[in-house]
């Protein structure tokens, strides 16, 4: 099977930071650095930087190189596949990859662009960062951090009405239909402290309404794209839009998810 360096003759590897991204030319068959060159991480820098890889692949067969693509690279590597190049992730590089060598970008940089000189062409990582995964990655993230919030102000108000008497049966864990109710609850002609206790179980509980109710608005968007995009993913039992979206984001190449083990080690969000 035919690897990066057999198949081109430059690999720029590029090393994003929020400020500024550094890139490096190496040539693809000894590793050797061609040229480096940094820009500022704006739109007219990311302008320049694309314009620069161009001036230096020439007519040469050239691959690029871009660590982080699904977030500080997102930018540079859509002007980069506009252009026409090709583009990948950087392989996974360990400790013995940067024992006994100092930490600079454009150290990085080449080490980027080295990391994948020897890996077969059909298991290079590509970008995954299109249109549809996106949407699907934001609205899973959001889930996660609904889903945490949801629970913090569950517990928040499970520990006001224990340790404070407004006349909530919370022995056990609270019902949906106790939140839903303490959410009505209005002020009433009682002493400051308690007042202040009712208000804020109040706000708890319509917190967790709203979370709800955002939680069923994210299944639904969940739905729809996955929809479009996999639904026989869904049609396997206990596979959901939440699982299956998880599954669209993590998968980016051949060899990514390499056994059903390997499945299990995916971070899965909540089922709900």
């Amino acid at each position: 099977m035919p690897i990066v360096a057999d198949n081109y003759e430059i690999v720029i590897g590029v090393d994003t930071h929020a400020a500024a991204h550094a890139l490096c030319v190496v040539a693809a068959a000894t590793g050797a650095v061609q040229d480096k060159a940094s820009f500022p991480a704006s739109p007219a820098g990311l302008d320049r930087a694309r314009t620069w890889i161009a001036h230096r692949a020439g007519q040469q067969a050239a691959l690029v190189v871009i660590e982080g693509i699904g977030s500080y690279g997102a930018g540079l590597s859509d002007r980069v596949l506009a252009a026409g190049f090709p583009v990948a992730e950087p392989s996974v590089m360990g400790s013995a990859d940067r024992r006994g060598v100092g930490k600079t970008d454009d150290l990085d940089a080449a080490r980027i662009a080295r990391s994948v000189l020897s890996v077969d062409i059909d298991r290079l990582r590509r970008p995954r960062a299109d249109g549809s995964r996106v949407a699907m990655r934001v609205l899973v993230v959001a889930r996660e951090q609904m889903t945490c919030e949801r629970t913090r102000a569950v517990n928040a108000l499970t520990a006001l009405v224990r340790t404070v008497e407004l006349g909530v049966d919370a022995r056990k864990s609270l019902a949906y239909s106790q939140i839903k109710e303490i959410a009505t609850w209005r002020a009433r002609s009682e002493d400051a402290t308690t007042a202040t206790y009712r208000a804020e179980a109040v706000r708890l509980a319509k917190r967790i309404r709203a979370l709800d109710a955002e939680l069923v608005d994210n299944r639904k968007s969940l739905d729809a794209l996955v929809k479009t995009n996999a639904p026989e993913l869904t049609a396997a039992v206990g596979v959901g839009a939440v699982v299956a979206a998880t599954v669209l984001i993590a998968w980016s190449h051949a060899g990514r998810v390499r056994s059903e083990g390997a499945v299990k080690l995916l971070k899965m969000p909540d089922l709900g």
